[in-house]
């Protein structure tokens, strides 16, 4: 972390869902690399402690309590995020939920909304958002956190691999639309990882996703996060609307 490549120094970051699993890890990451990171997160106790976990090391950081689905908490995170840092650089978007396992015919259009609603349209108006000061600087980086089963569909997780590949063309059209600025927008497509969200997946499931997993394990958060500071950094600079697997050898596209 010594190193100056992919420095983070001077830059402020915004990670939502940071209150654990890969948005934790990744804010560590980018504290320690010398940006401010804003733990965003709707369990605002957890948030705070991740933030305070942070500060603990010497890093700066600060605690939002946040419902993503909400447009106008949104706007005032990102209103509160530039007032009390100055800017606002970085958009790193991993809350989500991965919803009940369950076939399409035992699935209610209520947990149906509940995952497109968290997951996909949570996350575009994190975008929308940070897109405002982004564009008054000239200057930003949007790393949204899909999945491999929006490229590929996972059985009996039919909501939540509609909103991964969501994500993924959003995140191209998002990108084209800034791509002449100084603002590059990616999206990160992991296989299953290994996070406190597994717990809401059954064993059954882990099993068969493991299975498709040619290196023949789960994945680290702290390997995903190392992905997600590349893409963050000033030196991702002529890459945009791109898709990076980080599946082990799961991907095939």
């Amino acid at each position: 972390m010594e190193s100056p490549h992919f420095s983070l120094e001077g830059r402020t970051a915004v990670i939502s869902g940071a209150a654990r699993g890969i948005g934790q890890v990744a804010a560590a990451r980018f504290a320690s690399a010398g940006a401010h990171a804003v733990i965003v997160d709707l369990d605002g106790d957890a948030a705070e402690a991740a933030a305070a976990e942070i500060r603990a090391q010497g890093h700066q950081a600060l605690a939002i309590a946040v419902d993503v689905t909400d447009a106008e908490q949104v706007q005032a995170m990102t209103d509160q995020v530039v007032a009390e840092t100055g800017r606002y650089d970085i958009l790193v978007c991993s809350a989500g939920i991965v919803g009940r396992n369950a076939f399409a015919w035992e699935t209610s259009p209520e947990e149906w909304r509940q995952v497109i609603d968290i997951n996909l349209t949570g996350l575009w108006l994190c975008n929308r958002a940070a897109l405002g000061p982004m564009r008054e600087a000239d200057y930003g980086r949007i790393v949204n956190i899909a999945s491999i089963a929006g490229k590929e569909g996972n059985p009996k997780l039919g909501p939540y691999s509609a909103s991964k590949a969501g994500v993924i063309g959003m995140t191209k059209s998002l990108a084209k639309e800034v791509a002449d600025t100084g603002i590059r927008i990616h999206s990160v497509a992991p296989a299953v990882i290994h996070t406190p969200m597994l717990d809401q997946v059954s064993q059954e499931t882990i099993d068969y996703m493991v299975s498709k997993i040619p290196v023949g394990r789960t994945g680290r958060p702290e390997e995903v996060a190392a992905l997600v500071h590349y893409l963050a950094s000033e030196e991702c600079s002529f890459t945009t609307g791109a898709c990076f697997d980080i599946s082990g050898g799961r991907a095939t596209y």
